[in-house]
């Protein structure tokens, strides 16, 4: 056991952080070293597994992020922007391998990531799922394919307490689309119709968020032109997958060299 990647999981108490802590207890290729909340939360100076309502699991949850570092090989980090960034710094003064699937991150969140990638190994996605990712490569490839007589549309679907939108998955569905038609997606997304919009514009892509219920994560990427219509989707329907996920990059990260990484090198799928 000793011998296995001691890995950290902030934002213990979301329901991504619980169900990382499942999955990690669960694995016979890791462990669970350390479990980090916020200051004042009623977490805090508890056992992680009793305060899921489960059985002891012999972590105990802090507020000091770095002391927990101090003792990790990785920190799987499903937080919030903010959070994310100061828990990168964190991570490359402890040499921890880092990896990221908080979305919502802005440009200049991204940028202050780039010198913690110096120090330590940053896997960055979106979505941690290998359908996902795969997703991502076919929508590039068929973005290519197809001229501007195809509309692109990215819908996406997600419960109702998500925060962000458009979704992570999507922004990387349509950055992937954008790649493979040889332009900039910040020149031609377009994120929000509402009232007399007029026509669409030739060439730009578009996004639609869902938020309802209890959906895990619903992804279809539309090429729509006259007569005809493509659709590539991906449903998730059990939120353990990108748990899986983000396992899987901790602990191919621990044999590599500092820099910013994400799945699409974890699963093999660079130039693919």
């Amino acid at each position: 056991m000793a011998d296995q990647p001691g890995i950290v999981v902030t934002g213990a108490s979301g329901r991504m952080g619980q169900m990382l802590i499942q999955t990690i207890a669960a694995s016979d290729a890791a462990r669970l070293v350390g479990a980090v909340e916020r200051a004042g939360h009623d977490w805090v100076g508890r056992d992680a597994g009793e305060a899921m309502g489960g059985p002891a699991l012999g972590v105990t949850v802090t507020d000091d992020p770095l002391e927990a570092f101090a003792r990790a090989q990785a920190v799987i980090d499903f937080t919030a922007p903010a959070a994310t960034v100061e828990f990168a710094k964190l991570a490359a003064q402890a040499r921890c391998c880092h990896v990221i699937g908080t979305t919502g991150m802005t440009d200049e969140d991204i940028a202050q990531l780039e010198p913690c990638a110096r120090h330590a190994v940053i896997v960055r996605a979106g979505n941690m799922s290998l359908g996902v990712n795969l997703l991502v490569q076919l929508t590039k490839r068929v973005a290519a394919a197809l001229d501007e007589d195809f509309d692109i549309e990215v819908i996406e679907g997600h419960h109702r307490h998500k925060v962000d939108a458009p979704s992570g998955t999507a922004l990387m569905l349509g950055e992937a689309a954008a790649e493979g038609r040889g332009v900039a997606l910040a020149d031609v997304a377009d994120r929000g119709r509402d009232g007399i919009t007029g026509a669409r514009k030739r060439g730009d892509i578009g996004f639609t968020a869902i938020r309802g219920g209890d959906i895990v994560g619903e992804h279809d990427v539309l090429f729509a032109a006259d007569g005809e219509r493509i659709v590539l989707r991906h449903l998730a329907t059990d939120r353990a997958i990108f748990a899986r996920g983000a396992l899987k990059a901790a602990l191919w990260g621990q044999d590599k060299a500092p820099g910013a990484y994400d799945m699409v090198d974890v699963l093999g799928l660079r130039g693919a």
